[in-house]
């Protein structure tokens, strides 16, 4: 993302009344009703008609926001971009007469160069009061659809605060889940169960080394020739269950209390022993 761009802004003398009064124009200006230009590269700049110590407003296209502005008479011109980013910009001549160039860079990449005139000497005593602006060239249309290549400070402070924020609060919440592992890996140990019984003989025949539980899972660990069926048996009925088997280790989503592993005619039974958990 490309770094964003301050507005120039040309700040106005303070005049006195005496400077007031010789700057002033000689007849009452009145302000047009608000037009809209076109501007592309092929077409001649459009002229924008300003009051002497009159405001005359640039609006930019809806989607786009004025990113910088160049003006060739920043003396005799004052040109206002606001505090915040928008899509407006305000022009007023100081000197009666006078004209100069404006070349506005919107936040989408796209520029608009228009012509300023003074005309509180002509006989027509009208002014531009509101000037729109409309993107005449098929590429300037095309980047109103695009993500803005220039971004305000005052956005881009905000976008890294939000995202120094995320970053907080992600740290935050590992912090908690390795302090929550932490305390249940220190504390695991204890929840471990080896309370159960089975024919130790058959249980070597078939490779059966260990049988325990914590308060989530029941293991069966073993070295096995092949992976045995794993049933439990609850109020004397027969169920296949599920497990995730990997290196001899069985894993079983659940407390066992009776069961067998079997393989062909093999089978060793086992059972929680009185007075388990």
């Amino acid at each position: 993302m490309k770094p964003p761009i301050p507005i120039l802004i040309a700040t106005g003398l303070t005049l006195g009344s005496a400077s007031l009064q010789a700057l002033a124009p000689a007849h009452s200006l009145e302000p047009s009703t608000p037009r809209t230009v076109t501007i592309s590269e092929s077409t001649t700049l459009p002229v924008v008609r300003a009051g002497l110590l009159q405001s005359t407003l640039i609006v930019l296209p809806a989607e786009e926001k004025v990113a910088n502005v160049f003006a060739g008479d920043t003396v005799d011109w004052v040109f206002d971009g606001g505090h915040v980013a928008s899509r407006f910009i305000s022009v007023k001549p100081k000197l009666a007469g006078s004209s100069t160039d404006i070349h506005i860079v919107s936040d989408h990449g796209n520029e608009y160069t228009l012509q300023l005139h003074e005309v509180s000497a002509e006989e027509d005593t009208h002014f531009d009061s509101k000037v729109f602006i409309n993107a005449g060239d098929k590429t300037a249309q095309q980047r109103l659809t695009d993500l803005p290549v220039f971004v305000p400070a005052a956005d881009l402070d905000k976008a890294k605060q939000e995202v120094a924020t995320a970053k907080a609060a992600q740290a935050a919440e590992l912090k908690a889940e390795e302090t929550k592992a932490e305390l249940y890996r220190s504390q695991y140990p204890g929840s471990l169960r080896f309370d159960y019984a089975w024919d130790e003989k058959k249980g070597k025949e078939l490779g059966l080394q260990e049988i325990w539980h914590d308060d989530r899972f029941t293991y069966l660990r073993g070295k096995f020739q092949e992976t045995p069926a794993l049933y439990e048996v609850k109020d004397k009925k027969l169920s296949l269950i599920n497990f995730d088997f990997a290196n001899g280790l069985y894993t079983v989503p659940k407390q066992l209390d009776t069961g067998y592993l079997t393989i062909g005619k093999q089978k060793v039974e086992f059972h929680r022993t009185l007075g388990s958990n």
